[in-house]
């Protein structure tokens, strides 16, 4: 089959204006409730978009690990890719794609640094090997073979191996604060229900209905 041949009809629900929960956080914890129920793999897994200096995007996927009121926080190497361009442009945008239910959101907001209480909070509460890991690999630097890294992944095991692992100093976490999110279900024909949230300077959220 061609590539252009691939397409298939959305047809498993519907979004309507009057069955949105004024506050979009609220809205979205629903909907990840259902991800969830629905034993979708990896059903936290999202999208972080961020900018670099010479304006080039960049995409990854990184696993949600709070929602509030305040908004969504994900934790990262500090000297990773996305850490480093979010400490020169925090505008960031996240998208959670599930499709076996036919549905996407998509955040637009600014990333903060969490506090180093929180970090550690959530540190500590890791399996020891993902502990370990963070400590073992310096992300998105080059690293010579998958042996090298394995073998650094030992010393730090071993470095570590009675009582508990530190937090590295170079670990932190993000909190994206959101300004618009984007709630879409497809529908038949590609006429989509697609809904933006927007905050206004006041703090409510306007709703706006979009063309698919």
């Amino acid at each position: 089959m061609k590539i252009d041949d691939i397409r298939r009809s959305y047809t498993k629900d519907k979004l309507d204006f009057d069955k949105l929960n004024a506050d979009p956080i609220a809205q979205f914890e629903l909907w990840l409730k259902d991800a969830i129920a629905a034993e979708l793999p990896d059903p936290t897994a999202m999208c972080v978009a961020t900018v670099d200096e010479q304006g080039q995007p960049s995409q990854r996927l990184v696993l949600l690990k709070d929602v509030s009121p305040e908004g969504f926080t994900f934790y990262t190497n500090l000297g990773s890719r996305k850490a480093t361009e979010l400490s020169s442009n925090p505008k960031v945008c996240l998208h959670f794609p599930w499709h076996p239910l036919e549905r996407q959101v998509i955040v637009y907001g600014t990333a903060e640094r969490v506090s180093n209480i929180q970090v550690a909070k959530y540190f500590l509460s890791r399996p020891k090997e993902s502990q370990l890991a963070a400590w073992a690999s310096e992300q998105s630097r080059p690293v010579s073979t998958r042996q090298a890294l394995l073998q650094k992944f030992a010393e730090i095991k071993h470095k570590f191996e009675h009582g508990e692992v530190p937090l590295p100093s170079f670990w932190g976490g993000f909190l994206v604060r959101p300004h618009k999110i984007e709630f879409w279900q497809g529908g038949e024909h590609r006429l989509h229900d697609r809904f933006m949230y927007s905050q206004s300077a006041d703090g409510r959220w306007d709703i706006d209905r979009l063309c698919p």
